[in-house]
């Protein structure tokens, strides 16, 4: 597997599920991805929201995507050092990719928006026909 088989599942499957810590307690919710490129994978949220404060005190994060298939299916893990990013390039995609936004009353130079990434870390898929081998990681 390459980091290009990485970012098709996760483009492919985009419901995925972050993890977080706040202090000591760790926290996961499901997200509904953004994109992934050579770049990294992104991911667009509010800033009223609790995670993107928890991944500011502790940028470390690991994000499954998964992808139902008969009885157990595939899941896509990567870990990773996430970082904030903001540029007018970026708004404008998410405001195409995400017009929804727009009737949240979000707007392009509004700071309520949150982008961030995960551009260096870990990556191995997970199925059960490989469940007791060790785990192939894909670094990127």
């Amino acid at each position: 597997m390459t980091l290009q088989d990485c970012m098709l599942f996760a483009n492919e499957n985009p419901l995925c599920f972050l993890a977080t810590a706040e202090g000591d307690q760790p926290r996961v919710r499901a997200l509904g991805f953004w994109f992934a490129d050579e770049t990294g994978f992104y991911f667009q949220t509010a800033a009223v929201k609790e995670f993107p404060h928890q991944l500011e005190q502790n940028p470390k994060t690991e994000v499954c995507f998964y992808k139902h298939d008969g009885m157990i299916g595939t899941m896509l893990r990567i870990a990773g050092t996430v970082e904030f990013v903001d540029t007018k390039a970026l708004r404008d995609k998410v405001f195409f990719d995400r017009p929804f936004l727009k009737n949240m009353g979000v707007s392009e130079d509004s700071h309520i928006l949150v982008l961030f990434r995960i551009a260096h870390g870990q990556a191995h898929f997970w199925t059960m026909e490989n469940n007791l081998k060790p785990k192939e990681f894909i670094q990127f």
